[in-house]
């Protein structure tokens, strides 16, 4: 199993739980990959908590839709609906995205069934997220559960594939390149 720590600021704040002590929490479970997501914070709270957290965490660190903060990191990850407030045409979305991150950078997106794994596949990206696998604290409203029918999906991809949505550390994917865990690390 290969770690991804979702590090959503919203969560930690329910939780009680500071910025440092979720960074410690993921380099003691040993993630590859932090991705930092506040989707309530100016641009300057995120600069500053990025800053913070490349400080302390020498693994991939990913920065949630504020690609415009890519030099403080090392990707971005978008979700369909942050691509489609880029532009309708997903394609473009990621076009414009891949031209402003250039292409040393990491480009993820995320994915919910096998017709956006598909469109995925002839997109300029360096993985998907792919889910969500079961319900999750971090998101409401989940429209679609993929359950087991996620490794079926995830071998239609030619990147590399995230599980979102629900994951834990003890889940087992054989076609799952990362479990994203976000909550999960905290509880």
């Amino acid at each position: 199993m290969r770690l991804y720590a979702l590090c959503d600021q919203d969560m930690l704040d329910s939780k009680g739980v500071s910025l440092n002590d979720f960074i410690n929490i993921a380099n003691t479970q040993k993630a590859e990959i932090l991705q930092y997501r506040n989707k309530n914070a100016d641009i300057s709270v995120i600069k500053k908590n990025l800053i913070t957290i490349r400080k302390q965490f020498d693994g991939f660190l990913i920065v949630n839709d504020a690609y415009e903060l890519i030099e403080f990191c090392d990707g971005v990850h978008l979700g369909q609906e942050d691509l489609r407030a880029i532009d309708e045409d997903i394609r473009k979305a990621v076009k414009i995205v891949r031209s402003v991150i250039k292409d040393d950078k990491i480009l993820g997106i995320s994915t919910h069934n096998e017709e956006e794994v598909l469109i995925a596949n002839d997109l300029d990206l360096n993985y998907i997220g792919l889910g969500a696998y079961r319900n999750t604290k971090t998101k409401e409203n989940i429209s679609v559960i993929l359950g087991d029918s996620i490794e079926d999906i995830a071998e239609k991809s030619k990147h590399l594939v995230a599980a979102i949505g629900g994951v834990r550390i003890d889940d087992n994917f054989k076609n799952i390149a990362y479990h994203v865990i976000g909550s999960g690390l905290v509880e």
